[in-house]
C-alpha cells in the first residue's frame, strides 16, 4: 500500500502554495519527501534542481515546520533561539523576537509544558525567521486562537514579500487563509485530484440547490464531486464553469446555482462521491 500514487506537480519559485486535503491524503508525507526526511520508493523529487535527499546543500536552504515537532526534555524557549541560527544561514533576530512578543510564548517553561498552541507558535517562529528559500509548513497553527494566526498570516506575507521565497503550505483552515496562496493542490487518498494556480481554482466547480428534479435537469451529465439530498431538495457542487445558458435554466427552474469557494472545493473532492446523478433517484 503505497502512501502516494502518481503524484506529479510543480511549485513555482518564489510563490505560495497551498496543500489541502483531508487526513491521511498524503500532504505530510510529500512534505517529509521534499524536506528530504523520507525517500521515495519511485518516481523523482527536485528541490532547487536537486534530490535533497541526504543532499546538504538543499537540505540548507529548507525549513520544515511539522504539527508534531519534538525537543529535548529541558529544552525551553532560549535553547530553540539559540541553535536555530546554526541551522538557517538566513535566521532573523528581529523576526524571531516579534513573534515571540506577538505569539506571547512563555520563557520559563520547559517546551514539553507547553500548550498546543504554545507548541505552534515556535514552530511558527522557527519556519518565518528562518527566512530560508523554501519553507514547508504542515498544519502550523494547530491550537492558535484567532488573533495569532492573524499575526502568523501579516509576517508570513510581509516576509514573503522582503525576502522572496517558495512557501508550501497544508492546513484545514482554508477559509481564513485563502488569500495567500498563488497556487493550490488537492489531494486524496495519495494522488492529486487538482493542480492549479488560486484563480483557476476558483473556477474549478459550482453549486446548484433546489428541488432533485430541476437540480438533475440544470446538472446534466457534468462530472458530481459531492451530492446532498433531504426529502425533495438537493445541493450539488459539479465541476466546471456555469455558463450563461446554465444560468438561464436554473432561473427558469427555481435552482439556485454559485462559485463554489476554495473550502467547499476542497470538501467536496474529499466526500468520495458520485461522478454523475442517478436518474432512478430523481
Amino acid at each position: 500500500m503505497y502512501a502516494l500514487r502518481d503524484v506529479s506537480f510543480g511549485v513555482p519559485q518564489h510563490s505560495i502554495l497551498g496543500l489541502f486535503g483531508r487526513n491521511g491524503a498524503g500532504k505530510t508525507t510529500i512534505m517529509s519527501i521534499l524536506a528530504g526526511q523520507d525517500r521515495p520508493s519511485s518516481g523523482r523529487v527536485e528541490v532547487l534542481g536537486h534530490s535533497t535527499f541526504e543532499h546538504e546543500p538543499t537540505l540548507a536552504q529548507i525549513s520544515y515546520v511539522r504539527d508534531n515537532q519534538r525537543y529535548p526534555d529541558d529544552y525551553r524557549l532560549h535553547h530553540v533561539l539559540r541553535i536555530a541560527p546554526d541551522f538557517a544561514p538566513n535566521w532573523s533576530t528581529e523576526v524571531a523576537h516579534e513573534l515571540v512578543e506577538g505569539f506571547r510564548i512563555p520563557t520559563k517553561t520547559p517546551i514539553k509544558k507547553l500548550s498546543r498552541g504554545q507548541l505552534s507558535s515556535i514552530a511558527i517562529v522557527l519556519g518565518l525567521a528562518s527566512r530560508s528559500q523554501i519553507t514547508l509548513l504542515d498544519e502550523p497553527y494547530l491550537g492558535l486562537d484567532v488573533t495569532a494566526r492573524a499575526l502568523f498570516h501579516e509576517v508570513l506575507l510581509r516576509e514573503y514579500q522582503r525576502q522572496p521565497r517558495t512557501v508550501v503550505l497544508s492546513t484545514h483552515l482554508i477559509e481564513e487563509s485563502e488569500s495567500l496562496f498563488d497556487r493550490v493542490v488537492i489531494m486524496d487518498q495519495g494522488r492529486v485530484l487538482l493542480d492549479a494556480d488560486r484563480d483557476e481554482a476558483g473556477e474549478a466547480a459550482w453549486l446548484a440547490s433546489g428541488t432533485t428534479g430541476a437540480v438533475h435537469q440544470v446538472i446534466g451529465d457534468r462530472r458530481i464531486l459531492q451530492r446532498n439530498t433531504v426529502g425533495g431538495l438537493t445541493s450539488v457542487t459539479a465541476t466546471g464553469v456555469v455558463d450563461d445558458a446554465t444560468q438561464a435554466r436554473a432561473g427558469e427552474l427555481g435552482v439556485q446555482v454559485s462559485r463554489a469557494s476554495l473550502q467547499q472545493l476542497v470538501a467536496a473532492y474529499g466526500a468520495n462521491e458520485v461522478e454523475s446523478f442517478d436518474a432512478q433517484e430523481v
